[in-house]
């Protein structure tokens, strides 16, 4: 059993899929980080970055519980686990894995702080919005690139999707012409198409 620690945002979005794509049983912990809950000791005895998504796998690899944060490691964690959804030929694990590192070091962190500048802000700030809408729509050209080439990020469906759908989903919150990326456009159709991650995108 896996005890999932998550919230609705894109990186908690993207645990909940892969574990209804793998299939795994598990049980979900709502953190609310609009109440500051990530901050609840409980929580940070399983993440002490106060993040989610975290997972607690009880039959972890020596077989005791296994606590583990941010949600690249997750998804690399429970592709193993299962032998899902990671290829385990170099070539392809190295891909896959690369795609999976442009969304967690790019991908993911310009976008949030789109969404963060043209929604939250206290303060209009126009240099910080043109900044960060403009590197997103640089990161959805280099997808959109990608998914000219492969039907899949990786090529077969993986981790790498996963990676990335939740995240573009929020177009719109970052300034976003999804009509300029028919690749992409394509793509969020077939992977949101998916049963699994009609699941996972309503959790919590």
């Amino acid at each position: 059993m896996i005890d999932l620690y998550t919230f609705g945002t894109p990186n908690g979005k993207k645990a909940s899929i892969m574990l209804e794509e793998v299939g795994l049983p598990y049980t979900v912990h709502k953190v609310d980080i609009t109440k500051d809950e990530q901050f609840d000791p409980a929580f940070l005895a399983v993440n002490p970055n106060n993040k989610i998504p975290a997972i607690v796998d009880q039959d972890g690899p020596d077989g005791q519980p296994f606590a583990l944060f941010e949600s690249g490691a997750i998804l690399i964690y429970l592709a193993e686990k299962t032998g899902k959804l990671l290829p385990a030929d170099p070539r392809g694990r190295a891909t896959t894995i690369q795609w999976v590192m442009f969304q967690m070091a790019g991908f993911g962190p310009m976008l949030g702080q789109a969404h963060h500048f043209r929604r939250f802000a206290p303060e209009q700030v126009p240099y910080a919005i043109k900044r960060f809408t403009d590197e997103s729509a640089r990161l959805y050209g280099v997808l959109d690139k990608r998914l000219g080439e492969s039907e899949f990020v990786a090529g077969d469906y993986s981790i790498a999707d996963i990676a990335l759908y939740p995240w573009a989903m929020r177009w719109e919150w970052q300034g976003i012409d999804l009509d300029a990326y028919a690749n992409v456009k394509r793509w969020m159709g077939q992977v949101g198409a998916r049963p699994a991650v009609e699941r996972g995108m309503a959790v919590p």
